[in-house]
């Protein structure tokens, strides 16, 4: 009888987790779409896997990333020996600064994925404390009783890697992102002999990606998007633009290269851009002859039709690269009539709106706009595999146990589907929420306890002080704004010295409300007349009495909740 317990240590509560069992668990990456975050423990010993983050939504004014929640990692800091990447988007190291800041623990990855954490380490002024280590498809290391190994992937980045981990309680695989793509624009191949290899050894458990586990058949090859590209640049009259994501280095070296043929000069804009683009180009990953960059601001000094501008904000992002130029606001490019704009890029779920807004500017500006991943426009093809491409990683992998990870729940639910045809029986499949944890001894897999995750939020630099309290103050601000009111008071007298002052910002405009305004006005005055002639001087009485007074006054004559500040000043 294997049981679990909660102990408390230092004011946490941690696990108390049966000695000789495997645990998997997800802290991101389930049930949405980005914040990739897992981990395996075997006895004393924690692997995690990614850190990403995903972008906030309307209901988070203010915060500029979600990163997972890490307080059973830090409960468990003694286990944990390493943090191991499988590549370098934004959704599986995303926010890795932020951990480090927390623990700093081993870091393994690839050369061009190394290359990219350690921009942002930089940024963060993390890399010199950092503990970073390299390792490509042939590495195998040992952290702990956990033996860990690699495979290639193909995905829409180089370098990206599977992991293999092989523990005394059962071996288990985690795929990363991939597809099978068979002629990559810069490689790897993805090495289905090792997949084969791994799968005659036996895996216990397979944590398997479900982004396009709803698209029938196989995904198409990224070296397809390099034909429609290089056919929309011959066919451009006029100055190119073109925005996909930063890290799609095999897109952007379809780029360079449609460039160099058509006899274009090429620019750069957008901080990741530049920064992805060197350090790919200098650890050897994209390939740019001498003389083909140029300086954005320079790009006006050359026929148009003799520049590319490869550009960033391919999600409609409002204060990236593609949007600034939409709104005629970048200080240094504009985008003429007659000018082609390419956006090689899907839209992310929830970013739909953005871009299509992004779109309808650029026509507005009378731009040639080509996007969409389907027809004529083929401007994107995706990273991850289709149907097929699933199933056969399952009868590569041939696993007894399969966890869906990295999708949203339909996803997750029709790749169950896919692991059924393919022989998995419907109980060895389970889709799990973040923070569920699967328990495995004795070739046997169940549900275990449930442990702490959730989103951390990001404001700026800093993560962590905006909580739901803020949140709603921001959520209150953004939809009534805010009533400010200014009260003076003697000190020694206890009474008003001189008349209130409403201020309102965001909530109605004083000059077009000054009857609203007066009647408010004359309330406070008869509250404070009130409040002072009854002998009441703790400042907090008064300002929730202000506060409840002039709301429901507020909400019965416009039925909205403006934050209201009351501010007493002794004199």
């Amino acid at each position: 009888m294997y049981c679990t317990s909660l102990l408390r240590r230092g004011g946490l509560i941690e696990l108390n987790l049966a000695h000789n069992k495997l645990y998997i668990a997800a802290l991101g990456g389930v049930n949405e779409i980005g914040k990739n975050m897992y981990f395996i423990q075997y006895n004393q010993d924690i692997i995690v896997i990614d850190c990403g983050s995903k972008f906030p939504d309307e209901t988070l004014p203010g915060i500029d990333l979600i990163i997972p929640d890490v307080t059973y990692l830090l409960e468990n800091l003694d286990k944990v020996r390493a943090l191991v990447v499988t590549h370098g988007h934004e959704d599986h190291i995303g926010g890795i600064p932020y951990l480090l800041k927390q623990m700093n623990i081993p870091v393994y990855a690839s050369r061009l994925t190394r290359g990219l954490i350690e921009l942002k380490l930089k940024e963060h002024g993390l890399l010199r404390k950092a503990d970073l280590h390299t390792i490509d498809a042939k590495s195998s290391i040992t952290l702990g009783e956990i033996e860990v190994s690699f495979f290639a992937t193909s995905h829409s980045i180089p370098d990206c890697l599977g992991i293999f981990f092989q523990t005394p309680a059962g071996n288990v695989v985690h795929t990363g992102d991939f597809k099978f793509d068979m002629s990559p624009v810069n490689g790897p191949f993805p090495d289905l002999h090792r997949m084969a290899e791994i799968g005659k050894q036996g895996v216990h458990i397979l944590l398997s990606e479900s982004t396009n586990a709803e698209r029938p058949g196989f995904t198409p090859s990224e070296r397809v998007v390099g034909d429609h590209i290089l056919d929309a640049f011959i066919r451009a009259k006029q100055k190119v633009f073109i925005s996909t994501f930063a890290s799609n280095v095999s897109r952007v070296q379809q780029i360079v290269n449609a460039a160099f043929e058509t006899g274009r000069k090429l620019a750069l804009l957008g901080r990741s851009m530049v920064n992805v683009v060197s350090v790919a180009s200098e650890l050897g990953y994209l390939q740019v002859p001498d003389g083909l960059l140029i300086e954005a601001i320079d790009s006006d000094q050359f026929p148009p039709e003799q520049v590319v501008v490869l550009c960033t904000g391919s999600q409609g992002e409002a204060m990236a690269a593609l949007s600034r130029l939409a709104s005629g606001k970048h200080p240094h490019v504009r985008i003429n009539a007659g000018d082609t704009v390419i956006i090689a890029a899907g839209a992310i779920p929830g970013n739909e709106r953005n871009l299509a807004h992004v779109i309808d500017n650029l026509y507005v500006l009378g731009a040639r706009v080509i996007y969409g991943s389907s027809g004529a426009a083929g401007m994107h093809v995706s990273g991850h595999g289709s149907q097929e491409e699933l199933k056969l990683m399952l009868t590569l992998m041939k696993p007894d146990y399969l966890i869906p990870i990295h999708g949203e729940f339909r996803m997750l639910y029709q790749h169950r589907l896919l692991a059924e045809s393919v022989g998995i029986e419907r109980e060895h499949v389970f889709i799990v929420n973040n923070g569920d944890m699967v328990q495995y001894k004795d070739g046997i897999a169940s549900l275990g306890p449930k442990i702490a995750s959730g989103n951390s939020l990001v404001d700026g630099l800093i993560m962590g002080d905006v909580g739901n309290i803020v949140l709603r103050d921001r959520r209150q601000l953004s939809s009534d704004g805010m009533l400010v009111i200014v009260t003076t008071l003697s000190k020694t007298e206890k009474q008003m010295v001189s008349s209130p002052e409403i201020i309102s910002r965001g909530f109605v405009f004083v000059k077009d409300s000054e009857e609203f305004m007066h009647e408010l006005h004359e309330l406070v005055l008869n509250q404070m007349g009130e409040l002072t002639g009854a002998g009441v001087n703790q400042w907090n009485v008064i300002k929730r009495k202000l506060k409840d007074e002039i709301g429901h006054y507020i909400y019965a004559q416009t039925k909205r909740r403006p934050m209201i500040l009351p501010i007493i000043i002794e004199v």
